[in-house]
């Protein structure tokens, strides 16, 4: 009788159910690699008809555990080292996710955090001790579009890597300024249109299909044009490629406030 292997899911799956991730397996083993990146595209059509079929399955089990695992890879984590320390006082962090950036946070200069997310399944996936951080802390199931706080209380609102999935960029930026105080900021960190017209013409036609397998991610939005068209002006602006596969590589980061 011939042995039967179960195979075993990677980490980043974990929570997944197991036919699922069979599917998903085997579209990788049909692929010229193994690493999502590199996947064909008639690979990434096979996999996106999957999830049509399993979305709802897809968005709970398997979607969390990707934005989860692509947020903590080390280039982004150096990123949200340049911006974090940056928030003071009373702070408001939207798409706080897993909780990445909380161990960031100067505690000298931080009295309060607020974090909001409209996923409970990744906030569930943090490691932290919440009851011991080094200031007072609340979380919130919330979208951007809808921040459940009053006027002018926050000094710092903190944004990294989640304008790009907010489908109403201009609507969550007129709830970041009517929640900030009069001379507050906005600390960014995104990644977005890329300056090259290769790189642009490959992020515009991957993304239809990357939207469906990131939870509504854009590779092509054009960060600062949304913030300083939505009442903001720079204080200091950044960008640059940071390692990784290209099409989402391209960072901006910075400040700003309100006019």
């Amino acid at each position: 009788m011939p042995k039967v292997y179960r195979i075993k899911k990677p980490e980043v799956l974990t929570g997944v159910p197991y036919n699922l991730f069979l599917e998903i397996f085997s579209i990788n083993l049909a692929s010229e690699a193994s690493s999502c990146e590199t996947m064909n595209l008639e690979s990434l059509l096979k996999f996106a008809d999957i999830l049509k079929k399993n979305m709802g399955l897809y968005t709970k089990y398997v979607l969390p555990s990707v934005i989860d695992f692509a947020c903590k890879q080390n280039a982004s984590m150096r990123q949200r080292i340049k911006v974090i320390p940056l928030a003071t006082g009373n702070v408001l962090e939207i798409g706080v996710g897993s909780g990445l950036n909380i161990p960031i946070y100067n505690q000298q200069n931080v009295t309060h955090l607020t974090a909001i997310d409209p996923s409970k399944e990744i906030w569930k996936k943090n490691n932290l001790d919440i009851q011991n951080l080094p200031f007072t802390f609340s979380f919130k199931e919330a979208f951007a579009e809808n921040i459940p706080e009053d006027n002018n209380c926050f000094d710092t609102v903190v944004i990294t890597y989640s304008l790009c999935t907010i489908s109403d960029t201009n609507k969550a930026l007129e709830e970041v300024r009517r929640v900030l105080k009069p001379n507050g900021k906005l600390i960014f960190c995104e990644h977005g249109k890329a300056p090259d017209k290769s790189t642009q013409q490959w992020q515009n036609r991957i993304n239809p299909l990357w939207k469906r397998l990131g939870g509504g991610c854009h590779l092509n939005k054009d960060i600062p044009f949304i913030i300083q068209e939505n009442g903001f002006k720079m204080n200091t602006l950044e960008k640059m490629y940071i390692p990784g596969w290209k099409p989402a590589s391209f960072n901006y980061w910075g400040t700003a406030k309100t006019y």
